[in-house]
C-alpha cells in the first residue's frame, strides 16, 4: 500500500523540509560533483572492491510513532492516554511472556524474520536531549557528534574508516537531496533510482562497439586537473562499476509498488550486484500524523505499517545468496507525543523505536535498557516516552559487530554502551 503523500495532515515544517534539504544537500556534499540525470556522485579515482557487510539505512521521515509499532500493552497509561488510536491488545504480534511488548498487526508480512531471530526492536531510543524540529533533528541524528560544527554524517565517517575511493561504497537512493548522514569528505553517490545511473547518449543508439560517447567524455576530461574533471572521470568510472548492479533482476513487483518498496528493490538490486557497496539509504514517509493516525480500520498509521511490513519482507526475500552480510535498521528524528490530541493524531515527541533485522541480529525480542528500566507512560498533556538508550549505542553496536570499526571514530564522543542484541 503505497503511504499517504505529505498533504495539509502534517507540520508546515516537514511539508517544507524537501525544498530546504536541496540547500542542505548542496553546502553539505562539498567537493566537486557532477550530475547525470539524476544522479549525483562525488569524485572519486578508484574501482570498488567487494563488500563482505552491507549496512541499510532506513529512515522513516517525520518522526515515526514508536508507540504504535511497538506497542506496550503492559503499560496501562498507554491505554488511558490514547482513547481512540490506540491498538487492541488482542490484535497484537509477537506477544511477550511478561504480558509487555507487542508488534502493530500491520507489520504481520515480518512474521517469519521474527519467529526465526532475525528481527529485533529497541525500545525507548532517541537523541539524548529531545529536539522536535524535523530539520534539525533530522541533522543532528545523521550526524551524529553533538556540539560538533564540522557537518560530516555518520556513515561517511563510517566509510571513511576504510575507503577505496568508490563512492558505490556509499549510496543513497532517493528522490530529494543527499541526507546528511552521507555527507562529508569521503566520496559516496546517490541516485533516485538504477536507471539513472547512466552517462546520457551511452545507450542502444550508441553503435560504436568501443562506446562513442563514453570515449568522447574520456578525450575531453581524463587529462582535465580541475575540480570538474576530477568529477567527470569519477561518473564515468561510477556508472560504469555499477553496471552488474544495473543489470540484475528486477523482483520489484514483490514489494508492493510502493516508494518504499522501489527503493529497497534497488537496494537489493545493488547488493546482488556486488559491486563493493558497503551503506545504502532509503527513506520512507510521510510519519508526521499530527491529524487521523486513525486505528486499525482507518487512518494513516495503518498504511504506514503495511507498507513497512511488507516492503521489508520483499526486500530480505530478494536478497538470494547476499543476505548473510546484510543488516538493516531502522531510524526516525524522533517519536510522538504519549497523549493523542483533538484530531485523532499525535504531535512531536521523544523516544522512539529502532527495528534491526537480518545478520548477525539476536531476534525475536524487544529491547530495552536494562539499567534505566522502562519508564511508565503518563497521560499527561506534554508526556513523553522517555529516552533510555541513545540511539548512537544502537547504531555503534551494530558497526561494531558487523565492520569492526573504531566506534570512537564513527561516533566521536559516545561511550558505547551494549544492549546485546547482536550476535
Amino acid at each position: 500500500m503505497t503511504p499517504a503523500p505529505i498533504g495539509g495532515e502534517c507540520c508546515p515544517e516537514f511539508a517544507a523540509l524537501n525544498r530546504r534539504s536541496v540547500l542542505r544537500g548542496a553546502l553539505a556534499l562539498g567537493g566537486a560533483t557532477f550530475m547525470v540525470g539524476s544522479a549525483t556522485v562525488s569524485a572519486s579515482a578508484s574501482s570498488p572492491t567487494p563488500a563482505s557487510a552491507v549496512l541499510v539505512v532506513l529512515s522513516l521521515r517525520g518522526g515515526a510513532d514508536g508507540l504504535s509499532l511497538v506497542v506496550p500493552y503492559g503499560d496501562p497509561g498507554y491505554y488511558s492516554a490514547r482513547p481512540t488510536i490506540a491498538v487492541p491488545q488482542d490484535q497484537l504480534l509477537a506477544g511477550t511472556t511478561d504480558g509487555f511488548f507487542g508488534l502493530h498487526p500491520k507489520l504481520s508480512p515480518l512474521s517469519t524474520l521474527w519467529s526465526t531471530g532475525r528481527l529485533a526492536a529497541i525500545q525507548a531510543t532517541g537523541l539524548t536531549v529531545a529536539n522536535r524540529s524535523h530539520f534539525s533533528a533530522m541533522e543532528e541524528v545523521e550526524e551524529a557528534n553533538p556540539g560538533s560544527g564540522a557537518r560530516i554524517g555518520w556513515l561517511n565517517r563510517l566509510v571513511g574508516a576504510g575507503s577505496d575511493g568508490s563512492p558505490l561504497q556509499g549510496v543513497g537512493i532517493l528522490s530529494g537531496a543527499p541526507p546528511s548522514e552521507l555527507a562529508g569528505p569521503v566520496p559516496l553517490m546517490t541516485v533516485s533510482s538504477l536507471d539513472d545511473a547512466s552517462i546520457a547518449g551511452d545507450d542502444q543508439w550508441d553503435t560504436d562497439p568501443a562506446g562513442k560517447r563514453r570515449r568522447s567524455l574520456h578525450t575531453l576530461w581524463d587529462h582535465d586537473r580541475s575540480a570538474m574533471g576530477v568529477a567527470v572521470r569519477s561518473t564515468l568510472q561510477a556508472t560504469a562499476d555499477i553496471t552488474p548492479a544495473v543489470q540484475a533482476t528486477d523482483n520489484s513487483a514483490s514489494y508492493g509498488g510502493s516508494h518504499l518498496g522501489q527503493a529497497l528493490s534497488a537496494a537489493a538490486r545493488i547488493i546482488r550486484g556486488n559491486v563493493g557497496t558497503q551503506v545504502i539509504t532509503v527513506d520512507q514517509g510521510d510519519w508526521d500524523m499530527h491529524v487521523d493516525l486513525g486505528d486499525l480500520d482507518n487512518g494513516l498509521m495503518r498504511g504506514n505499517a503495511e507498507d513497512l511490513g511488507t516492503s521489508l519482507a520483499a526486500f530480505f526475500g530478494d536478497l538470494g545468496d547476499q543476505a548473510d552480510k546484510v543488516t538493516l535498521v531502522t531510524i526516525s528524528e524522533f517519536g510522538r507525543r504519549v497523549l493523542e490530541n483533538g484530531n485523532r493524531g499525535l504531535d512531536h515527541g521523544w523516544g522512539n523505536v529502532m527495528f534491526v533485522a537480518g545478520a548477525g541480529v539476536k531476534g525475536g525480542a524487544y529491547y530495552v535498557n536494562q539499567q534505566q528500566g522502562w519508564k511508565p507512560l503518563s497521560e499527561d498533556l506534554e508526556s513523553d516516552l522517555h529516552v533510555t538508550t541513545d540511539y548512537r549505542n544502537v547504531l555503534a553496536e551494530i558497526v561494531s559487530a558487523r565492520f569492526g570499526s573504531p566506534v570512537s571514530t564513527v561516533f566521536p564522543g559516545l561511550t558505547p554502551q551494549t544492549l546485546g542484541f547482536m550476535g
